[in-house]
């Protein structure tokens, strides 16, 4: 069935559901439709595959190869292996039936304290937008989707939820942005994944000049949109600037804040159907089965080589 076709047999009770996540690392399927679900996972280098629905920890993590982070593959200055990374990372993916791979993390080591920089691979925009979009075409060749993360301006852990990035638009132009537009324009990731913080007072997740006049209107993306995990506020409002999916999801009053404004006229059909259409595309490219071709031995050796 085509996307449009799709959005006419949909309820909108279902749209709605579509436009969120469920289980933690699930998008809803809508069995009625033959729509599947599709499941991700972290991470960037290495995947965190849990057992009953996991909990955001590492408990009952199944079998992973702990790949070097991205701070030491990005100081090979060798984008083969992000490449080869990559890969590896996308057959364990089709081990465990992941379809979206939550990375590579691209965010500018700004401040010397933010708990994740070793997760994310430069002080540099081109080294690290070449290494990742590497690491995102080798996660691709293998069928899986990867999503871009954080977007943007994501340089701090202390008041993750809450920080407001504050830069002016040379900065950002030349340095926080850069590195996502060089992974969008070069491997066309499945997905972006928006960050918790605000840029110059506007939260990311509703942020349209962030999501939609830049991402989509300048650098053409045409993927889907995620929350990181809890960054919603106004879902209403996150829809109108361009964001499609929340995640983790099974958030009531984001469901009802949805239904309650299409009634109202705060929201447009046009503007859900869109995000929708989005999550429809996601799963249609990436919500298959894939033979187990992991070989967890050889990508010891990998990891060892890469490091």
């Amino acid at each position: 069935m085509e996307t449009e076709q799709y959005l006419q047999e949909l309820t909108e009770e279902e749209k709605i559901a579509l436009a969120a996540g469920t289980g933690f690392m699930y998008t809803n399927a809508v069995p009625r439709l033959g729509i599947a679900a599709v499941r991700m996972s972290d991470g960037p280098h290495g995947l965190r595959v849990q057992t009953e629905g996991g909990d955001n920890g590492v408990t009952g993590s199944l079998a992973a190869t702990a790949f070097p982070t991205a701070a030491t593959v990005a100081g090979s200055w060798n984008p083969e292996n992000s490449f080869r990374l990559g890969e590896a990372l996308g057959r364990e993916a089709h081990k465990y039936g992941v379809h979206i791979v939550l990375g590579p993390g691209v965010n500018i080591k700004r401040n010397p304290a933010a708990g994740r920089n070793f997760e994310y691979y430069s002080e540099d925009p081109y080294l690290a937008g070449k290494m990742a979009a590497a690491e995102v075409k080798g996660v691709q060749s293998q069928g899986v989707g990867a999503s871009l993360k954080h977007f943007a301006l994501n340089n701090a852990e202390n008041f993750r939820f809450m920080g407001n990035s504050v830069a002016d638009m040379r900065a950002m132009r030349e340095i926080y942005l850069k590195v996502f537009e060089i992974v969008v324009k070069e491997s066309a990731p499945a997905s972006v994944m928006c960050a918790y913080n605000k840029i110059n007072g506007e939260y990311c997740s509703q942020n349209r000049w962030l999501l939609t006049d830049v991402l989509r209107g300048e650098w053409g993306f045409d993927g889907l949109v995620m929350t990181d995990w809890g960054a919603m506020h106004d879902r209403v409002a996150a829809l109108r600037a361009g964001l499609d999916l929340e995640m983790p999801g099974d958030t009531a009053i984001c469901r009802r804040w949805i239904a309650e404004g299409l009634r109202s006229g705060a929201l447009k059909a046009e503007e859900l159907d869109e995000a929708v259409k989005n999550v429809l595309r996601l799963v249609g490219k990436y919500a298959h089965e894939s033979a187990d071709d992991c070989d967890f031995a050889a990508n010891d050796e990998l990891a060892c080589e890469i490091a």
